[in-house]
């Protein structure tokens, strides 16, 4: 379920899709993700060794990510901008978000995330190992729904991926996981020639723009949806990024 659900990679679907299935399926989240991390450290360095020009290279792995994950994250940035912004009554901003129309403030979500991933990952291939890094990154980016997916975050819909996910990630693994996560990101940070602690901070500068997301979701929309989680993923690679960069 974690690689059909994060990843275009095909898979069979699974013989099972309840609750106890979802939570490993986003704890899995991270390892699922290692195909669209080796397609993006391998893009930015091969650009690099090419002398290809880095803003273009880095758009390319931006897109090609895109590809990776049928662009479903992306979808679900802009549908909760939309969402959040539409109205303050909380039926019309779920309805708007059910649509998939990309109004202003998707738009210029998109734009945004986008071009901070993408500036970020300019300045990381520029290291020795920062192609490395940014790979890393990225799956660890798809640890955001370990906050999204939390016990006690409710789902804002009784139907859809939000209501089968919301809630489904004890606490205490969500938060021994998020460790683990951190300290993977220990090793390439100092490959790239960053401090050791440049990882780990990243991995906190993500957490706190994940959550800030998540909370804001739950007190304007009453919980989270599949779009939700979508956009705290690529909160998360952008705060990452950028915190490491």
């Amino acid at each position: 379920m974690a690689v059909g659900t994060f990843t275009a990679v095909p898979v069979p679907a699974p013989g099972s899709t309840g609750r106890d299935v979802a939570a490993v399926a986003m704890l899995l989240a991270p390892l699922a993700a290692v195909p669209l991390g080796l397609v993006v450290g391998l893009t930015l360095w091969v650009g690099r060794e090419a002398r290809l020009s880095p803003w273009a290279v880095a758009a390319l792995a931006v897109g090609l990510l895109a590809l990776g994950s049928r662009a479903l994250h992306l979808d679900g940035l802009a549908d909760t901008a939309d969402g959040l912004t539409a109205s303050y009554d909380r039926e019309r901003a779920l309805d708007v978000m059910r649509t998939g129309d990309v109004g202003p403030a998707g738009a210029a979500a998109l734009v945004v995330v986008l071009a901070v991933q993408a500036g970020a990952l300019v300045t990381l291939a520029a290291h020795p190992w920062g192609p490395l890094l940014a790979g890393v990154l990225v799956c660890l980016s798809r640890g955001a729904v370990l906050v999204s997916a939390a016990a006690g975050v409710p789902g804002a819909r009784r139907e859809g991926l939000g209501a089968a996910t919301s809630g489904v990630v004890p606490v205490a693994a969500a938060a021994l996981t998020g460790l683990g996560l951190a300290a993977v990101s220990v090793a390439p940070a100092l490959a790239a020639d960053l401090a050791w602690w440049r990882g780990p901070l990243a991995v906190l500068v993500a957490l706190v723009a994940v959550a800030a997301l998540v909370r804001r979701c739950v007190t304007r929309l009453g919980g989270v949806t599949g779009d939700v989680h979508g956009a705290s993923i690529e909160v998360a690679l952008a705060a990452l990024l950028l915190a490491a960069s």
